[in-house]
């Protein structure tokens, strides 16, 4: 069992393998975390936050931990609207996330 809410039936093959990805990262806590975040905003992501979300898949989980839960800064480089809302759907709520996207 994977935890999504969602299922992959009608995604491209991108979108797929970002969803897996993002439910099977290590670490439990992360798969509930970044699972979260794409069972929540895949279909409305575009290619370049899609590219986002690959890079950060890359990151390793206890970087990717610290910088949702705020207990490390954000480097410059990686403060990128999708990790923005990332952070803002587990501090926030999807209304607050889904606006950092849009925006």
């Amino acid at each position: 069992m994977t935890g999504t809410e969602i299922s992959s039936d009608g995604l491209s093959a991108r979108r797929r393998r970002i969803l897996f990805r993002a439910w099977h990262r290590g670490t439990r806590e992360m798969d509930i975390l970044f699972g979260r975040f794409v069972d929540t905003f895949l279909t409305e992501l575009d290619d370049a936050q899609l590219d986002t979300v690959e890079a950060l898949i890359e990151e390793p989980d206890s970087m990717l931990f610290s910088w949702i839960s705020g207990s490390t800064a954000v480097p410059p480089g990686m403060n990128t609207p999708v990790l923005r809302a990332m952070i803002a759907l587990h501090h926030d709520g999807p209304d607050k996330a889904g606006a950092i996207l849009r925006s």
